[in-house]
């Protein structure tokens, strides 16, 4: 057997994957708290103790590993725009695989400063300038950042002319700092690639570390990438396919967790009707949101907020018992519904928080009049045409009625400027193998993808 282990160090607990090469089958999963603050090693082991030994012990080709644990990369953005160069680098801060903890344009001032100190990131992603264009406010923020109380790693992803000149000067603070392609090279041109790679180099050589999860590289070849940007390269492979095996055509990844609900979208997001004008920065082709305020349990009383009444009306109860639940949810983080009532309110959560989260993915219509008539504007992504939505996260895999959570991604007639697809098919990773395949991707694309077919699961 050519075993090959595929660890994903999540924040709450560390799923283990085992696949079998050359029959191209999944020999086992198993999964165990994660064990962060003590040892890596011990959840990983705890997991792996899970899984019954073949004769002789397993003797692994290859051991990958993805990781969100310890708060995951977390990530600030900085560019000077809020909708131009500042959001070009969220959103190469959110491909990457990052959390972005807040993003802030124009010049820094104190209360920023002191801002981005609290928050503590990982990585800070410095841009501002198309190449060519504003150069003061790269090189004001550079030196603004010399004087924040704390070393932190730093991608300089802005106007060319004077990258380096400031990279020069955050060195006098800050450690690695790296030079990556502009974000925003030209006005409304997006080119994230390369500070995506620079990101994920630094998590690779400096973040692992920092955060105590070089513990497992005795055992492991490598963490080879932040969690979601793995989630992200099992989107991609099941969408596109590789050359001698075809995808599913664009898609949608719906992820509903405790604390976020991530959705991921491979798509080109074109307009699908005639006489539509696009409006803002162009999408990527393979986009990824991150919504703190939707999870099921840590961010329970957001969700319910986010929500308003509709939380009570969709469950047809009185508002304090709704707060009851949202209560116990933030309580008790780990907990498992109990009863049919508990049942009913994370299937309400559930349908919410995707609802939600896919309305703040997808792209927007609007009616605009001109002297010659009204016409239709269109920002953001169209994905009225996708043909898959596929969904994981822990109130999908243990809820009989999965597809009346996924129906929260579907085109709603009461509200037609939301482009949400309009008749998908439902798919379940049941067996929490996104981020696994994402890994698997890296050494045998191919298997990773007819795995990912056989063992998705379709919902109606």
């Amino acid at each position: 057997m050519q075993a090959v282990l595929l660890i994903d160090f999540g924040s709450t607990y560390t799923k283990v994957t085992i696949v079998d090469l050359e029959q191209e089958e999944i020999v086992a999963t198993a999964q165990a708290g994660t064990t962060v603050e003590t040892n890596i090693m011990e959840g990983l082991q705890a997991a792996l103790a899970q899984i019954p030994e073949p004769p002789g012990g397993w003797n692994f080709v290859r051991k990958l590993a993805c990781s969100s644990a310890a708060g995951g990369l977390k990530m600030v953005a900085c560019g000077l725009v809020k909708e131009l160069t500042a959001e070009a680098a969220r959103r190469a801060a959110l491909g990457a695989g990052a959390k972005v903890l807040q993003v802030f344009s124009y010049e820094l001032a104190a209360d920023d400063l002191r801002r981005i100190a609290e928050l503590q990131p990982d990585i800070l992603l410095l841009a501002g300038g198309t190449d060519g264009g504003n150069k003061e406010i790269l090189l004001k923020n550079a030196e603004h950042l010399t004087a924040l109380p704390l070393r932190l790693p730093v991608v300089v992803a802005g106007n060319k002319v004077v990258a380096a000149e400031a990279a020069s000067l955050l060195r006098q603070r800050h450690s690695p700092v790296v030079v990556a392609d502009n974000v925003m090279p030209e006005l409304n041109v997006l080119a994230v690639d390369s500070a995506r790679q620079a990101i994920r180099g630094i998590f690779l050589n400096n973040i692992i570390q920092a955060k105590g999860l070089d513990k497992a590289e005795a055992f492991i070849e490598r963490i080879l990438m932040p969690t979601p940007a793995a989630v992200l390269a099992a989107a991609e492979l099941l969408a596109q396919g590789t050359a001698g095996e075809s995808g599913l055509g664009e898609l949608l990844i719906v992820d509903v967790g405790g604390a976020t609900t991530d959705v991921h979208s491979v798509a080109k997001g074109d307009p699908s009707k005639p006489g539509v004008m696009l409006k803002g920065l162009p999408e990527p082709y393979v986009k990824r949101t991150v919504e703190g305020d939707l999870g099921m349990r840590y961010s329970a009383q957001a969700l319910g907020e986010a929500a308003g009444r509709r939380l009570a009306q969709y469950l047809g109860w009185p508002e304090d018992k709704v707060a009851e639940h949202l209560a116990l949810c933030v309580r008790e983080p780990w907990r498992i519904p109990r009863n049919p009532d508990e049942e009913s309110f994370d299937l309400a959560m559930g349908r919410l928080a995707v609802e939600l989260a896919v309305n703040r993915h997808v792209g927007t219509l609007e009616v605009v009049y001109t002297p010659f008539g009204a016409t239709y504007v269109q920002q953001g992504k169209d994905l009225t045409q996708l043909t898959t939505v596929v969904g994981t996260g822990g109130v999908l895999l243990h809820q009989p009625c999965a597809a009346e959570i996924l129906r929260g991604a579907l085109f709603d007639q009461l509200d037609p400027t939301l482009l949400k697809p309009l008749n998908p098919y439902f798919y379940l990773d049941r067996e929490y193998i996104l981020a696994a395949m994402g890994l698997l991707r890296e050494i045998a694309p191919e298997v990773a993808l007819r795995i990912m077919k056989r063992h998705l699961v379709p919902v109606a």
